[in-house]
Parts: structure tokens; C-alpha cells; sequence
């Protein structure tokens, strides 16, 4: 299983690191809000559909950003921060409030939390290892298992979840905090009513469609090959009463993603807060 993934734009930083320190001002990065932006995501009614099957509808969103200077990935601590503190980005980046709500960030941030994820992928060869460790039928079909506390468990997401589970091993650690294949974890577990898949393509269609969005891509004259160029950061910010952003509440499933392309410098906000999605199919983020 060998496909092309991205659209086209040097290379990729790919150390992860935590920065809970105060940071240096030496690039201080101003924002403007990209209100007319298009992600293909957020447009496709079949991936609404799904996302509503996954209680993720209504609660996930996709916001663009840009900056005014150059960015290059040992910058990631100061942009974040920036990030946060620019009053454009706090009258105008969503978060779900406790009644499932969209507001405003608002809150006034003091502390911020970086960790750079790595981000090579410009195939969707990181997903071979499932089809032949008996995880998925040919037919595609997702194989169900026993699990001692869940009732509807299957393969795929104990291969995702369980460390000593047989097949966590076939999906290596390096390629486990891959970007893509963080996303494809966030859709397979979905939200808090998640009506799970029998089949993966599903997964896959939505983790890779959402990756297209986000990442930017360029091809070398020489050698013609293609590398990924977005940085990606997961984040986290605090104010003076604590975790405020994505949630106050810490969970694998509320997650804020800043995707930073270095050439048109645009920031994508990939952002999902946990809970119980709309299934009325009438979103409004």
C-alpha cells in the first residue's frame, strides 16, 4: 500500500522537545487571522458524516493563521509563545467551553507547553504493518478481539492503545509519534459517543485527507525527491488559574496541533476537545 499524500512546498526538524520555561524575545512573531481559508476537511460532507459517526463533529476545527517573518524550527518555543500572547490570536482562536459551546481564548496565558512532533511522511506506507498482522482482513474489515474491560474492542485499537498487547510492536516508536499517524490514532478513538468503524479505510481516508491540509510539501530540483517542510507543535497553554488551552481538562483526545509552513507563512490550528459531538449534522464551529 504505497500513495502519494501531500501538496507541494526544504526540510524538517524533527527532535521533539518540552519547553515550560520562559522564553526569549528575539523573534517576536505578530499574527493575522486567515478567515477565508478553506480546508478540503472541513467542506467534504463524507467526512462530516464520518466525523458525526465519531462524535467528533462540532468539536474539531481547523483555523489559519499568518505571521510576519521568517520562521525556521529552532524557533518553535518563541513562536508559540508569541502565539499566544498576540491579541489577534486571542480574540479569535475557538475553544469549546465546558457546555460544548465555541467562545474566544481570551485568558491572559503565562506558561505554554512545546513539543515538536515529528513530521516526515509523504506516503501512507506507515500503515502496512496493520494489513498483515492479522489486524485487518483482506476485505478490509477490522478483526474483533476480547478485551477484559471493554466489551467492543478489536485489533486496531489494541494495537493503538494496549503496550503489551502482540502487535503493539509492528508500528515502530519513531513512527508512532509521526503526524500522520497521530492523526489516524485521534479518528480511530474519536470522542466520547464514538460509534466505531467495521472497516479502516475510513481511518485512513480521513487521517490522510486531514494531513493534506495541514502539511506542505516541496520537491528537490536534483534529486526530485519529495520532503515535508511543516513544523508541526502540539501545545498546550496555562493562565493563572492553570491548564486553560485546549481544555482545563487533560485528556489524549483534546489536542491543539500549531501546522507552521515557513514559505507562505501560514499557522494551521488543528484543535479537538473531547466530549460528545453533534449529531444533528447542523455544526456551526
Amino acid at each position: 500500500m504505497s500513495a502519494s499524500l501531500c501538496s507541494c512546498h526544504g526540510n524538517l526538524w524533527t527532535t521533539s522537545s518540552m519547553a515550560d520555561e520562559k522564553l526569549s524575545f528575539e523573534h517576536a512573531f505578530t499574527f493575522n487571522l486567515l478567515s477565508t481559508k478553506k480546508f478540503t476537511f472541513q467542506q467534504d460532507p463524507k467526512i462530516s458524516r464520518l466525523l458525526m459517526k465519531w462524535s467528533m463533529l462540532g468539536r474539531i476545527t481547523i483555523q489559519a493563521f499568518n505571521f510576519d517573518q521568517s520562521f525556521q524550527s529552532y524557533m518553535s518555543n518563541d513562536f508559540a509563545w508569541n502565539f499566544f500572547q498576540d491579541p489577534i490570536v486571542k480574540n479569535n482562536l475557538k475553544v469549546l467551553d465546558t457546555a460544548g459551546s465555541w467562545t474566544l481564548l481570551g485568558s491572559d496565558v503565562t506558561h505554554v507547553n512545546v513539543e515538536v512532533v515529528p513530521c516526515t511522511k509523504v506516503s501512507v506506507d506507515i500503515f502496512n504493518p496493520i494489513y498483515s498482522n492479522g489486524i485487518v482482513r483482506p476485505s478490509g474489515h477490522i478483526v474483533r478481539c476480547y478485551h477484559e474491560i471493554y466489551p467492543d474492542f478489536d485489533e486496531l485499537r489494541m494495537l493503538l492503545l494496549e503496550e503489551d498487547s502482540d502487535n503493539y510492536h509492528i508500528i515502530s516508536p519513531s513512527d508512532r509519534q509521526e503526524f500522520l499517524f497521530r492523526l489516524f490514532k485521534h479518528v480511530v478513538l474519536g470522542g466520547e459517543l464514538c460509534q466505531y468503524e467495521d472497516v479502516i479505510d475510513p481511518y485512513i481516508e480521513t487521517a490522510k485527507m486531514m494531513y493534506k491540509d495541514l502539511v506542505s510539501v516541496q520537491k528537490d530540483r536534483d534529486t526530485k525527491e519529495i520532503s515535508v517542510v511543516t513544523t508541526i507543535l502540539k501545545v498546550s497553554a496555562h493562565d493563572h488559574s492553570g491548564l486553560c488551552y485546549p481544555s482545563a481538562t487533560e485528556n489524549e483526545q483534546m489536542f491543539a496541533y500549531l501546522c507552521i509552513d515557513p514559505f507562505k507563512r501560514h499557522v494551521y490550528v488543528l484543535y479537538h476537545s473531547f466530549g460528545i459531538g453533534d449529531f444533528s449534522g447542523n455544526e456551526k464551529p
